[in-house]
């Protein structure tokens, strides 16, 4: 994410590593390394070299915490023109296992009735988001930080509810953010959601933050009714903030907020 790292180097290099070992995870893989190809402009200008530094730091601390190796990779510099260089874009490559045919997990909502889960922290930051660059022309804001301690926990607990309980889909939040991620897992057989936010959680929060802010360490999960209680206690276990946010239904999406509508989207037209 070019726009994250523009904004904080550092912590966009971290945000891109927890990303990719994520989506990983959310496929019902074990990550075993990363590779990576970092792309930058100039960096005999100082403030290339300073975002070039601060994003392989940035990318060595979350590996440390992750405790996985990088096998190698590649850089690509002074990509510039006359108006200036490329936002500083290390782009990140994981490998992982899946160890059991029965583990592979999609991002599609799979059955209407399923509950909807999302895991992670209730946060309306809107900062650094792609919905404040492309509706309203702002790239700026605080990138929020990824705590590495809890981008790991989720990590563990997603693969562990896959492994030993099964879920029907697994899907990140990332670009985008929740409302994003919704209609992106409605794309797959179960063909729709409802979601109704209760008026507790959005009280004195902004909503297109909550629907459209990218703070990180945050996972969608759907699952059978039946497997519900076992996937909550496995978050408990883990210290994973665990919310049912709606239950997966056919033909469209539905998002409201204590009783007022948001979104209420045909698949065709959220996919077009």
């Amino acid at each position: 994410n070019g726009r994250l790292c523009y904004l904080d180097p550092f912590e966009g290099a971290k945000a891109a590593v927890a990303e990719s070992t994520r989506n990983v995870v959310c496929s019902g893989a074990q990550p075993l390394g990363i590779t990576n190809c970092l792309n930058f402009g100039n960096p005999m200008k100082p403030e290339i070299f300073w975002q070039f530094k601060n994003a392989v730091l940035g990318m060595i601390e979350a590996l440390k915490v992750l405790e996985l190796p990088v096998t190698g990779g590649n850089v690509s510099l002074y990509n510039e023109n006359p108006q200036g260089a490329v936002d500083p874009t290390p782009v990140i490559g994981t490998v992982g296992l899946i160890e059991k045919e029965e583990h592979i997990t999609t991002q599609g909502f799979k059955k209407a009735g399923d509950p909807i889960l999302l895991l992670g922290a209730w946060s309306d930051a809107i900062d650094a988001s792609s919905y404040l660059q492309r509706v309203h022309g702002m790239k700026r804001g605080k990138v929020p930080p990824v705590d590495l301690a809890k981008e790991k926990a989720l990590q563990k607990t997603v693969l562990e509810a896959i492994r030993s309980v099964g879920v029907s889909s697994a899907h990140d939040l990332s670009e985008g953010g929740l409302a994003v991620a919704l209609a992106e897992c409605c794309f797959g057989p179960g063909g729709g959601a409802r979601v109704d936010l209760p008026s507790g959680l959005i009280a004195g929060k902004r909503l297109d933050g909550i629907l459209f802010g990218e703070a990180p360490s945050r996972v969608l999960l759907s699952v059978p009714e039946s497997k519900l209680r076992a996937v909550e206690d496995i978050c408990r276990a883990n210290g994973v903030e665990c919310r049912r946010i709606g239950t997966v239904e056919k033909g469209s999406l539905k998002i409201s907020a204590g009783g007022q509508a948001l979104v209420d989207a045909k698949i065709e037209e959220l996919k077009d």
